[in-house]
């Protein structure tokens, strides 16, 4: 894999044509998360409804979230202004990555930006890597963090070797393999920047610098806010 580009279905499930009903669809998909109902079961009476295919279920489900939710995340959505900032390393560096490849990332109704692939266990490196480490170096400088956190998930092959990677573009941050990455960015004290929806509910404090690097340049953004 040198990039992380689309999947050969995208131009089809995430044609502009097609974002409106997507759009609906997370509309809905979080109408019943408000009101209870589960993921499974909300996510199969929507994705039905609307005969949704396997990838457009999975951005519909990343992008929705109650209208409390929404609220709560966006009163905390700060900026770093001589913040520390603490970094969820994996979620940060594949949305960029799948952007700078060419794929598509979508923003949800908290307006986050997110990826819908994930590493499964394992992640390596690619051609836009180092770009993406360097564009994320340059954002905290800019906006003037006092320091930086990078935590990356122990139990994800290659971690180590990225880490190392990190470490050698900025000597500087603090680059750490642990695991429970989650629980610890939910309980520091630093701006988190993550698209990770679990971690935005429970952090004290985030950063939205993944989505305003993809807004810098003519990356395929698929806005899933109606």
């Amino acid at each position: 894999m040198t990039k992380r580009g689309p999947e050969p279905s995208d131009a089809r499930h995430f044609h502009p044509n097609v974002v409106p009903t997507l759009q609906e669809a997370t509309a809905d998909l979080s109408w019943l998360r408000g009101r209870g109902y589960s993921d499974v079961a909300a996510l199969k009476l929507v994705g039905d409804r609307f005969q949704l295919a396997k990838r457009q279920r999975h951005a519909i489900v990343r992008a929705a979230c109650s209208n409390a939710q929404r609220d709560e995340r966006a009163a905390r959505c700060v900026a770093v202004d001589g913040k520390p900032v603490a970094v969820d390393g994996f979620n940060a560096l594949l949305v960029l990555e799948r952007a700078m490849g060419g794929g598509p990332v979508f923003v949800g109704r908290d307006g986050a930006v997110r990826d819908i692939g994930g590493v499964h266990g394992t992640y390596r490196t690619v051609e836009h890597t180092p770009a993406v480490v360097e564009l994320l170096a340059n954002w905290f400088d800019e906006a003037g963090a006092a320091q930086v956190e990078v935590m990356l998930d122990r139990p994800v092959s290659n971690s180590g070797k990225l880490a190392g990677l990190i470490r050698d573009t900025r000597p500087d941050w603090v680059v750490e393999v642990v695991d429970q990455v989650d629980r610890r960015l939910a309980a520091s004290d630093a701006v988190v920047c993550t698209g990770d929806a679990w971690i935005l509910d429970h952090a004290a404090a985030w950063t939205d610098a993944v989505g305003q690097l993809v807004a810098s340049w003519e990356a395929w953004v698929v806005d899933l806010r109606s």
